[in-house]
């Protein structure tokens, strides 16, 4: 397969990718904002629609990007919060939607969301709104889309990678590691199924 990883130099992304070319069965694209075979800034429509011009007619679409906005919820503006949902949620559906038509029959797209929709954490109401638009589109792109295509979402918990930046927003969580998490994306790749979402360490 031709294998698309967005957000590919990222501590999930680069892990998916890795998981993905192991044993040589795929051809893995690995796309970054600044870095990678190619670089997308996926809050732009321009941006995403060139890349996917660069790089033609692919089998499935990995999207592990997208940044939300950690704050007080009363000192969150409306400014902030809709650059989060910018980045996180409209970002990876513009992905989506604009990738559909560079998919082969039969091809996949996976999103990413996160434990926070779910299990809400201090100062995470960007990131709770963000990752349940995620699922939520996934469930319901799964009932629309033609020619074979199916889309899921993966879930992780917080990355034993990622602790330390981020283990103070989730006090007593058990970090998973990012290639036990790397498999979730293999399953929705390699597999058959649609509109799920796969929960991992949550």
């Amino acid at each position: 397969m031709k294998i698309v990883v967005i957000g590919a130099g990222g501590d999930v992304g680069r892990f998916v990718a890795d998981e993905l070319a192991r044993e040589g069965k795929h051809e893995v694209i690995r796309v970054g904002r600044t870095r990678g075979d190619h670089q997308v800034d996926i809050a732009r429509d321009d941006s995403v629609s060139a890349l996917f011009k660069q790089i033609g007619t692919v089998d499935a679409i990995v999207v592990a990007a997208g940044n939300v906005i950690l704050a007080p919820i009363e000192e969150m503006t409306t400014a902030d919060f809709h650059r989060g949902l910018q980045d996180k949620l409209l970002g990876q559906v513009r992905v989506a939607l604009i990738g559909q038509h560079y998919l082969s029959d039969g091809g996949s797209i996976t999103l990413t969301s996160g434990v926070a929709v779910e299990d809400p954490i201090a100062q995470g109401a960007n990131a709770a709104a963000s990752n349940a638009g995620i699922e939520g589109f996934v469930r319901a792109a799964a009932c629309d889309f033609h020619r074979g295509i199916r889309i899921n979402a993966v879930s992780p918990t917080v990355l034993i990678e990622s602790m330390d930046r981020f283990g103070p927003f989730f006090p007593g969580y058990e970090g998973v590691p990012a290639a036990m998490v790397a498999k979730a994306y293999r399953r929705s790749v390699e597999g058959v199924q649609s509109g799920r979402v796969y929960r991992v360490g949550h």
